[in-house]
Protein backbone atom coordinates (compact mmCIF):
# COMPACT_ATOMS: atom_id res chain seq x y z
CA UNK A 1 0.00 0.00 0.00
CA UNK A 2 1.14 3.38 -0.96
CA UNK A 3 1.26 6.98 0.99
CA UNK A 4 -1.89 8.81 0.44
CA UNK A 5 -1.16 11.77 -1.48
CA UNK A 6 -3.04 15.16 -1.53
CA UNK A 7 -5.15 16.93 -4.33
CA UNK A 8 -1.76 18.75 -5.16
CA UNK A 9 0.35 16.24 -5.04
CA UNK A 10 -1.68 14.13 -7.93
CA UNK A 11 -1.40 17.20 -10.27
CA UNK A 12 2.32 16.81 -9.76
CA UNK A 13 1.79 12.99 -10.76
CA UNK A 14 -0.09 12.91 -13.32
CA UNK A 15 2.11 15.46 -14.85
CA UNK A 16 5.14 13.28 -14.03
CA UNK A 17 2.27 10.04 -15.68
CA UNK A 18 2.03 11.70 -18.83
CA UNK A 19 5.41 12.17 -19.46
CA UNK A 20 7.10 9.07 -18.06
CA UNK A 21 10.24 11.88 -17.01
CA UNK A 22 9.86 14.75 -16.17
CA UNK A 23 12.30 17.71 -15.41
CA UNK A 24 11.02 20.43 -12.45
CA UNK A 25 10.98 22.96 -15.94
CA UNK A 26 8.56 20.23 -17.19
CA UNK A 27 5.88 20.04 -14.24
CA UNK A 28 6.73 24.37 -13.49
CA UNK A 29 5.52 24.49 -17.34
CA UNK A 30 2.67 22.51 -17.07
CA UNK A 31 1.17 23.51 -14.00
CA UNK A 32 2.34 27.69 -15.61
CA UNK A 33 -1.43 28.21 -17.30
CA UNK A 34 -3.34 25.87 -14.38
CA UNK A 35 -2.14 26.43 -10.96
CA UNK A 36 -1.08 29.94 -9.35
CA UNK A 37 1.64 27.96 -7.63
CA UNK A 38 4.83 29.26 -6.60
CA UNK A 39 8.10 27.17 -7.99
CA UNK A 40 9.14 26.82 -4.21
CA UNK A 41 5.49 25.43 -3.83
CA UNK A 42 6.01 22.89 -6.60
CA UNK A 43 9.39 21.70 -5.51
CA UNK A 44 7.89 21.14 -2.17
CA UNK A 45 5.45 18.81 -3.51
CA UNK A 46 8.05 16.95 -5.61
CA UNK A 47 10.17 16.34 -2.67
CA UNK A 48 7.19 14.88 -0.59
CA UNK A 49 6.33 12.90 -3.38
CA UNK A 50 9.96 11.75 -3.35
CA UNK A 51 9.82 10.96 0.44
CA UNK A 52 6.28 9.31 0.47
CA UNK A 53 8.22 6.70 -2.17
CA UNK A 54 5.86 7.45 -5.08
CA UNK A 55 8.59 9.45 -7.58
CA UNK A 56 12.33 8.74 -8.07
CA UNK A 57 14.97 11.39 -8.65
CA UNK A 58 18.15 11.24 -10.49
CA UNK A 59 20.47 13.80 -11.37
CA UNK A 60 21.32 14.55 -14.88
CA UNK A 61 23.87 17.63 -14.65
CA UNK A 62 22.58 20.65 -12.85
CA UNK A 63 18.94 19.54 -13.10
CA UNK A 64 17.03 16.96 -11.53
CA UNK A 65 14.79 14.25 -13.89
CA UNK A 66 11.61 12.62 -11.87
CA UNK A 67 9.98 8.98 -12.95
CA UNK A 68 7.14 7.30 -11.38
CA UNK A 69 7.55 4.75 -8.70
CA UNK A 70 4.09 3.80 -9.49
CA UNK A 71 1.49 3.81 -11.61
CA UNK A 72 -1.45 5.78 -12.00
CA UNK A 73 -3.43 2.92 -11.90
CA UNK A 74 -1.99 1.81 -8.34
CA UNK A 75 -2.88 5.08 -7.07
CA UNK A 76 -6.07 4.85 -8.77
CA UNK A 77 -6.91 1.66 -7.39
CA UNK A 78 -5.90 2.30 -3.82
CA UNK A 79 -7.83 5.78 -3.36
CA UNK A 80 -11.10 4.27 -4.97
CA UNK A 81 -10.42 1.16 -2.32
CA UNK A 82 -9.91 3.99 0.45
CA UNK A 83 -13.01 5.43 -0.42
CA UNK A 84 -15.27 2.74 -0.28
CA UNK A 85 -13.77 0.98 2.52
CA UNK A 86 -15.39 4.07 4.39
CA UNK A 87 -18.71 3.34 2.99
CA UNK A 88 -21.55 1.48 4.27
CA UNK A 89 -21.72 -1.69 2.13
CA UNK A 90 -25.47 -1.27 1.38
CA UNK A 91 -24.24 2.05 -0.66
CA UNK A 92 -21.12 1.17 -2.47
CA UNK A 93 -23.26 -0.66 -5.32
CA UNK A 94 -25.07 2.83 -5.67
CA UNK A 95 -22.01 4.88 -6.14
CA UNK A 96 -20.44 2.64 -8.87
CA UNK A 97 -23.54 3.16 -10.75
CA UNK A 98 -23.26 6.65 -10.30
CA UNK A 99 -19.54 6.68 -11.45
CA UNK A 100 -20.83 4.38 -14.61
CA UNK A 101 -23.38 7.07 -15.27
CA UNK A 102 -21.45 9.84 -14.94
CA UNK A 103 -18.10 9.52 -16.38
CA UNK A 104 -16.99 8.79 -20.32
CA UNK A 105 -15.87 4.96 -20.15
CA UNK A 106 -14.62 2.87 -24.02
CA UNK A 107 -16.40 0.67 -25.06
CA UNK A 108 -13.36 -2.06 -24.55
CA UNK A 109 -13.61 -0.92 -20.49
CA UNK A 110 -17.92 -0.87 -20.85
CA UNK A 111 -17.13 -5.06 -22.21
CA UNK A 112 -14.73 -5.56 -19.32
CA UNK A 113 -17.70 -4.52 -17.06
CA UNK A 114 -20.14 -6.27 -18.50
CA UNK A 115 -18.19 -9.54 -18.16
CA UNK A 116 -17.17 -8.97 -14.29
CA UNK A 117 -21.00 -7.62 -13.53
CA UNK A 118 -22.08 -11.39 -15.30
CA UNK A 119 -19.44 -13.21 -13.42
CA UNK A 120 -20.67 -11.29 -10.49
CA UNK A 121 -24.41 -12.08 -10.75
CA UNK A 122 -24.02 -15.80 -10.06
CA UNK A 123 -23.23 -15.39 -6.45
CA UNK A 124 -24.16 -11.75 -5.71
CA UNK A 125 -26.59 -11.97 -2.90
CA UNK A 126 -30.26 -10.53 -3.02
CA UNK A 127 -29.38 -7.72 -0.71
CA UNK A 128 -25.93 -6.37 0.74
CA UNK A 129 -25.95 -6.53 4.34
CA UNK A 130 -25.26 -2.92 6.35
CA UNK A 131 -21.78 -3.05 7.46
CA UNK A 132 -22.20 0.52 10.05
CA UNK A 133 -22.02 0.83 13.63
CA UNK A 134 -25.86 2.10 13.80
CA UNK A 135 -27.96 0.20 11.17
CA UNK A 136 -30.35 2.82 11.80
CA UNK A 137 -28.66 4.92 9.63
CA UNK A 138 -29.21 2.70 6.93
Amino acid sequence: MYQEISDAEWEVMRIVWTLQEAYTSDILAALKDKKSWSQSTIKTLIRRLITKGLLSSKKDGRKFIYSPLVTETQMINQSSEKLLAKMCDMHKGGAILKLLQDYPISKSDLIKIEKEVQSKLKTAPDAVACNCIDKKMC
